[in-house]
């Protein structure tokens, strides 16, 4: 895990990878329980016996927009800032799905610091994201994802 104190600090990391974090196993409890919160409940992600037999997969697939919604948590699992005031998700840009996540697969995100620019003492961070599926030449998932951070002097 990489820690990040201040603006200098993460510009240190600009252009380069800053981490892979560890596996997740995406399993048919979490996919309903997303379908519950969102409630989009589409039987491709919650019928099991209905996918095997009729969707193209042979198996539910989790929700894009659960995959996506993973990114915070394996964001904080490869770079901790410290010393913050407050963090702000500012945006999510260009996500492009390149492929659907199988249940019971595992996927895990890779970061790249695209982007990083002071804005009068706040620091806006655009991170690359691409999210790897296990045994899978295609990612789930790319684009990037936009945070500001509020240091503390």
């Amino acid at each position: 895990m990489i820690i990040i104190k201040n603006y200098d600090e993460f510009e240190s990391h600009l252009d380069k990878e800053i981490g892979i974090s560890p596996w997740h196993t995406i399993t048919q409890k979490q996919i309903n329980q997303f379908a519950d919160a969102t409630l989009d409940h589409q039987w491709i992600h919650t019928d099991p016996e209905r996918a095997k037999t009729e969707g193209p997969f042979n198996a539910t697939i989790a929700h894009g927009y659960l995959t996506v919604s993973l990114l915070p948590h394996f964001w904080h699992q490869i770079v901790e800032v410290q010393n913050l005031k407050m963090l702000i998700n500012y945006s999510i840009e260009n996500i492009k799905f390149a492929q659907p996540v199988v249940v019971n697969t595992r996927v895990r995100l890779i970061c790249k610091l695209d982007a990083i620019v002071n804005l009068r003492g706040i620091t806006k961070a655009t991170i690359g994201v691409k999210m790897e599926i296990e045994g899978e030449k295609k990612p789930a998932y790319t684009g990037a994802v936009v945070f500001l951070y509020h240091f503390n002097n």
